[in-house]
């Protein structure tokens, strides 16, 4: 049994998969504050909450793009299930060929989605991941990682209209009704949802014109089923597409 972690800005995702399988999957707040004896008596609770010993733990793989945490739960995994950790990086064999820019300045998670988004969908894909930031990636018809988009996530452009202006309320994350609102609250949720939505339609369009081909949309991370269901274009959302990438990138250096 493996116990995969993608450390976020905002979120640390944390599983157990064995062979294909994905037995769970959670999220904790990141907290760049917390020692490596917390984040252990975190996966500690976790792993007992699933009824998992730390003895079944026979190995371990983590994306990061929080770099002052990485070897915090480096650690913290090798306290609590006593296991030294594969970390994704330079070095590792990814099955990823990236045919753009510099690999080594190449996020985790999104060479973790690639991995996954190819070995389980196929080629050309594009990969919607919608995190702190929300991500869009292309990979063509050979495989190979062409490009991402990068825009500010729904949350930093939630909290930023809200910081920014006097009398704009903080509010959820709910479907409004109608597109055009008629009060201030459903006026603010169309805008960001729908809003995100629609970007994510338009960037889709102008990714495909560009690869010239129909490529196929996955979408994952913590807010797609929020907002991916307003999109225009058919698109996947698969929440275990970065757990699933970790795995094929254990299995391929292990």
């Amino acid at each position: 049994m493996i116990l995969a972690l993608d450390i976020g800005n905002t979120n640390i995702v944390i599983g157990c998969c064995t062979d294909d399988k994905i037995l769970f999957t959670e999220r904790i707040s990141t907290n760049q504050s917390a020692t490596e004896f917390e984040y252990a008596m975190i996966i500690k609770n976790i792993l007992e909450i699933y009824d998992i010993k730390p003895d079944q733990i026979t190995g371990a793989i983590i994306s990061c793009v929080v770099p002052s945490l990485k070897n915090i739960l480096k650690n913290a995994i090798e306290k609590s299930v006593a296991q030294e950790a594969l970390i994704v990086g330079p070095g590792i064999k990814t099955g990823v060929k990236i045919a753009c820019g510099n690999p080594a300045q190449l996020g985790a998670d999104l060479v973790v989605d690639t991995a996954a988004g190819i070995n389980c969908y196929g080629a050309p894909i594009i990969i919607v991941d919608m995190g702190t930031a929300t991500t869009i990636s292309a990979v063509g018809e050979d495989g190979s990682y062409l490009g991402t988009v990068i825009m500010p996530g729904v949350m930093i452009s939630l909290n930023s209209l809200v910081g920014g202006t006097a009398q704009l309320p903080k509010i959820s994350l709910e479907k409004p009704d109608t597109v055009i609102g008629t009060n201030t609250v459903d006026c603010m949720k169309s805008g960001i949802m729908y809003g995100t939505a629609s970007n994510i339609d338009g960037m889709i369009d102008k990714i495909r014109e560009e690869m010239g081909v129909n490529a196929r949309v996955i979408a994952t991370g913590g807010l797609a089923p929020s907002i991916i269901p307003l999109c225009k274009h058919e698109i996947t959302i698969d929440d275990e597409l970065l757990l699933k990438g970790l795995m094929i990138i254990y299995k391929k250096n292990k």
